[in-house]
């Protein structure tokens, strides 16, 4: 029997990244919370939190930190169906849904569907962010119930949306332009053109570059781990990159931007894929990422 004031303990050890955050969240003393944890670890025979700055759950603590999240939801459902309805359970602590999406859908219109949807639900986020090639081993990990994907195949236990296609194109600013290809955008050119990439898991402009020239490039690069950024790094003349089309629509259209090879747009699907075991309480959440992502995607 797990002893669940103990798990909760665990769980916002996690999420909060400290005791002294889950003291605060409890309500109790940072040395309760460790004596919880510790006597749930004893109890259990495995290690959940890894001490540090922060502190961080082992794979163990993520599993139970889950575990503690589905019993929340299913509260919420119990609570709307006993007398009452769901005003049964408005004294409850807000139950925190563990989330992970890619950094353009953040920056695009993941929080056109996520405010709205914890406004009216009661829910509280919290959101890890990946490449979302990424995103799905946060799922199979147990670290998160649902996620934007870039793989259409259901990670086992999880449903599968698909959410549409985002559109990137490669952009740089004028002066970049005539400064690095004088020539036109060839294979040379590419190669001393320095670019921008999110981080070492961005392997977005290569995908272009291999349609565009049939091969990977090797070229320049700043590491940039910031969407909003990349698009302004391009209009400033820093490098050109794979920008999100809405993100770029209006700099294109003012000639702030200019697209490298007009036309030659790259199209990454993206998929939401939840836990089935969480999929009823969460379908509101999921018909509001569909049809955000639809509308801003097409």
């Amino acid at each position: 029997m797990i002893d669940y004031p103990a798990a909760r303990a665990v769980a916002l050890v996690a999420q909060t990244g400290s005791f002294d955050g889950a003291a605060a969240a409890l309500g109790v003393t940072a040395s309760a919370v460790s004596q919880r944890v510790r006597q749930i670890e004893e109890r259990l025979g495995a290690v959940l939190i890894e001490r540090g700055a922060p502190c961080r759950a082992t794979p163990q603590g993520a599993a139970l930190s889950r575990h503690m999240e589905r019993v929340g939801l299913m509260e919420r459902t119990l609570f709307r169906e006993l007398p009452g309805g769901a005003g049964a359970g408005t004294g409850a602590a807000p139950v925190t849904l563990s989330l992970a999406v890619n950094a353009d859908s953040l920056a695009t219109w993941a929080l056109a569907a996520l405010a709205p949807f914890s406004r009216s639900e009661g829910y509280l986020i919290h959101l890890t962010v990946e490449d979302e090639t990424e995103t799905a081993q946060a799922l199979r990990a147990g670290r998160v119930l649902a996620a934007v994907t870039a793989t259409q195949r259901p990670v086992q236990g999880c449903e599968v949306t698909p959410l549409g296609a985002m559109r990137y194109h490669a952009t740089a600013s004028p002066e970049f332009l005539r400064r690095y290809f004088p020539q036109g955008v060839t294979e040379a050119a590419m190669a001393r053109a320095p670019g921008l990439t999110f981080s070492q898991k961005d392997g977005l402009q290569q995908d272009w570059l291999r349609a565009e020239f049939g091969h990977s490039l090797s070229y320049p690069t700043h590491f940039l781990p910031s969407s909003q950024s990349f698009v302004e790094a391009c209009v400033m003349g820093m490098g050109w990159a794979l920008n999100p089309a809405p993100m770029v629509a209006d700099h294109l259209a003012a000639g702030r931007l200019i697209e490298l090879i007009p036309g030659a747009v790259m199209e990454r699907p993206l998929y939401w894929q939840v836990n089935r075991l969480a999929a009823e309480e969460l379908a509101p959440l999921s018909r509001a990422m569909t049809e955000a992502a639809r509308a801003s995607m097409g």
